[in-house]
């Protein structure tokens, strides 16, 4: 039977890989990598590191295939993102299927934790159904948000409140009920700045561990411009950009200890 290993590498730092995840790299016949063209060469770069530095025998393959664009202009949200999903799972499972032996290890190297707003799981699930034969190990990562708050020397809960993960998209909507304090991932349309009216602290970063790390907090109504900028800027310099951000609002009281 074929081994599949979905390793968490971390934010963008080398040094967030955990001992677990090293181990797990030693035990890999075959790594693949889905390249997302030439703007985002760093990232294959960074994965091509990860191995030299780590992985103490060279006999290892690495495997690239094609990451299918997804259409970013199309109406329907949910139906571009399955539609794009199921074309890469089409090229995940050629890879499988015609770079992997049987008994051979192969394994995907997923930025931060590979469970958390990653694709690769829901991927080789579908694989499975249909009928793909291979078993699945999970190696957790230091995911953004991890990275985030320690960069920020922050807590990511306050004492007895929930915290909601979310993204841009729906931020932009509405904020979570029921939530003072709000992590936002994949926001493409600066939806902060639809709360610069409000008492909110923002706990800002993009390109987390990495050499190019911008971190930015404050009163939101402060530097929600600034933030704005800087992004604008970062992106069009690196022709991509991976940012994280925690909202608080400040009128949040910690409840009273009995103890």
């Amino acid at each position: 039977m074929r081994k599949i290993i979905v390793i968490g590498i971390g934010a963008g730092d080398p040094d967030h890989m955990t001992v677990q995840a090293v181990n797990a790299l030693n035990r890999v016949d075959v790594f693949f990598v889905l390249d997302k063209g030439t703007v985002k060469q760093e990232l294959v770069d960074l994965r091509a590191e990860i191995l030299r530095r780590f992985v103490r025998d060279g006999s290892y393959r690495v495997v690239q295939g094609v990451d299918p664009q997804r259409d970013r202009t199309a109406e329907g949200y949910v139906e571009a993102v399955d539609d794009w999903r199921r074309r890469r799972a089409d090229e995940c499972e050629r890879l499988i299927t015609d770079e992997l032996g049987d008994g051979q290890t192969g394994a995907f190297l997923v930025w931060g934790d590979p469970t958390l707003y990653d694709s690769t799981l829901a991927i080789l699930d579908d694989l499975a159904t249909r009928g793909v034969p291979f078993d699945v190990e999970v190696v957790p990562g230091i995911s953004s948000v991890s990275a985030l708050l320690a960069r920020h020397r922050t807590n990511l809960n306050r004492v007895g409140a929930p915290v909601q993960i979310t993204t841009g998209r729906r931020l932009a909507e509405e904020w979570p009920a029921g939530a003072d304090d709000v992590v936002v991932m994949l926001d493409a349309r600066n939806a902060f700045q639809h709360y610069v009216d409000e008492d909110v602290d923002i706990y800002w970063g993009a390109y987390l561990g990495m050499p190019d790390e911008i971190l930015i907090q404050g009163r939101l109504s402060q530097v929600a411009e600034r933030i704005a900028a800087e992004r604008a800027e970062a992106r069009d310099r690196k022709g991509w950009i991976m940012d994280t951000y925690l909202l608080r609002r400040t009128g949040h009281r910690e409840p009273e200890r009995d103890d």
